[in-house]
């Protein structure tokens, strides 16, 4: 039976409720009364639930998708603004037990170059990237408890978070690794962890236990249920996932949607996060063979759809994606991206000859991270590399209440132009910084709070003698 409440994997992403929902939503798509309803729920920016989302999904009304993808855009700007947060992600190792099919890692693979990184190695890879201008870094390992156990996973974050170059810093670590057990997810809490990041990559049961033939990551209801284990753990902030192109979209939409109002039922707090990756070519890995594959046509219906069922979460995009698709679903839903990625382990301080590949994925998006914070800042985003939100701990429930009454915008929007200035000081190009100076000049007129404006404008002339590290 469907308990969203329940602690039980298959009964709060219940297979049989899905189905229902699925073909609700195929029955549906046309019924134009239906879709007007669900659309005016929505407007309230208060979310929709499984059933409903499922039905804008399938929508095949033009005028009505049009209105979908206004609304995802009305509430990407009023809970979001124009903010982007950047981050990169560190991949440590690519040791691995499991057996996913669709992951070069694989245990099977016997000629991909394993690799892992020494602490040492960590602290070149680091100041690499605090020299492009990174504050904040999503960490990735394969799952290798003899190779990569939790001792080493926090060895890695309390080195990262040691290192200072210049005026670098990573301000925040999230964690992007295999479930594990409450004991270890409060070891990463201790350590100061910002997000746990976990892909589900197919809520389908049948299809989960097929893709994962071996492997501690064969056990769906372990997996499911990490969400559960690390909040327990004490991590206020979880990412959830899947990867499109595995299953079928519609089922995997369902379950991910299901999975957030699970969260929000039980701890009251829903994912921080959501990410939308697609498979992605990779050695070993012929993403051609799923048969699963979605259009940037129907990406970007998803990644709107997300946005109106679950207004509150960061959405994530990654250099899985182009240029042309990133920029087309940042309007949608997306508030945080990576730039100037590297998926091989030790990326950053060399980059692989192409007969050496340990890359997790092919990247799509190749331009560095001067390069997307240009771009982003023509389209007259900001790039915010602000992590403060996280180190004055505003996390978990607390975020979550200040991001649902909208007052966030307080604190993210002069956090935001404070630690672009930061970046413009220490490492854009010339163009980047002229552009940049007149995008914080022109959003420093849209706060409304004459003290927190006095405020903003006396730290931002504090970095440029500088200084460094103001926040609200």
């Amino acid at each position: 039976m469907y308990n969203v409440k329940s602690m039980k994997a298959e009964e709060f992403i219940n297979d049989e409720e899905i189905k229902r929902c699925l073909a609700y939503a195929e029955k549906n798509k046309s019924n134009r009364e239906l879709i007007d309803s669900i659309l005016e729920k929505a407007r309230k920016m208060k979310g929709v639930s499984h059933e409903e989302a499922l039905v804008l999904l399938d929508c095949d009304l033009e005028d009505k998708n049009q209105e979908i993808y206004a609304l995802a855009r009305e509430i990407k700007e009023e809970f979001y603004g124009n903010r982007i947060v950047m981050f990169a992600p560190l991949y440590l190792s690519n040791y691995c037990v499991n057996g996913c099919e669709y992951c070069p890692y694989h245990a099977k693979n016997k000629h991909i170059r394993r690799v892992k990184l020494t602490q040492e190695q960590i602290v070149a890879e680091v100041t690499a990237l605090q020299d492009m201008g990174h504050k904040r870094l999503a960490i990735e390992s394969g799952e290798d408890p003899v190779n990569n156990p939790i001792e080493y996973i926090l060895e890695c974050i309390k080195t990262i978070y040691s290192i200072k170059h210049k005026n670098g810093a990573i301000r925040r670590v999230n964690v992007n690794i295999a479930a594990t057990t409450v004991e270890n997810y409060k070891k990463l809490a201790d350590a100061g962890i910002g997000t746990y990041i976990l892909f589900q990559e197919t809520y389908n049961k049948e299809s989960y236990e097929k893709l994962h033939p071996t492997g501690p990551k064969h056990d769906y209801a372990y997996h499911t249920e990490a969400m559960d284990r690390a909040m327990e753990g004490g991590i206020d902030d979880v990412g959830l996932g899947v990867l499109y192109g595995l299953n079928n979209y519609r089922y995997d939409f369902a379950g991910i949607i299901m999975h957030a109002e699970h969260l929000e039922a039980v701890h009251g707090v829903g994912p921080h996060t959501i990410s939308v990756p697609r498979v992605r070519r990779a050695d070993d890995i012929d993403p051609d063979v799923f048969d699963n594959g979605i259009s940037d046509d129907l990406f970007a219906k998803l990644v709107a759809c997300i946005r109106i069922a679950v207004p509150y979460t960061g959405m994530i995009v990654s250099t899985r994606e182009s240029k042309e698709c990133r920029e087309r679903v940042l309007s949608l839903g997306i508030s945080q991206i990576s730039g100037g990625s590297r998926t091989s382990v030790g990326g950053y301080v060399e980059e692989e000859a192409e007969e050496d590949n340990s890359a997790q994925f092919d990247v799509s998006d190749r331009r560095t991270l001067d390069e997307v914070v240009n771009w982003l800042m023509r389209l007259n985003y900001i790039p915010s590399f602000c992590t403060a939100c996280y180190r004055e701990g505003r996390t978990g429930d607390r975020f979550m209440t200040l991001l649902k009454s909208k007052q966030i915008i307080n604190c993210c929007h002069p956090n935001a132009l404070m630690t672009l200035k930061e970046y413009l000081e220490d490492y854009a190009s010339e163009d980047t910084k002229m552009i940049g100076e007149e995008l914080i000049k022109k959003e420093l007129l849209k706060i409304t709070n004459p003290k927190v404006l006095e405020k903003a404008t006396e730290y931002i002339d504090n970095i440029h003698l500088g200084k460094r590290d103001f926040r609200f």
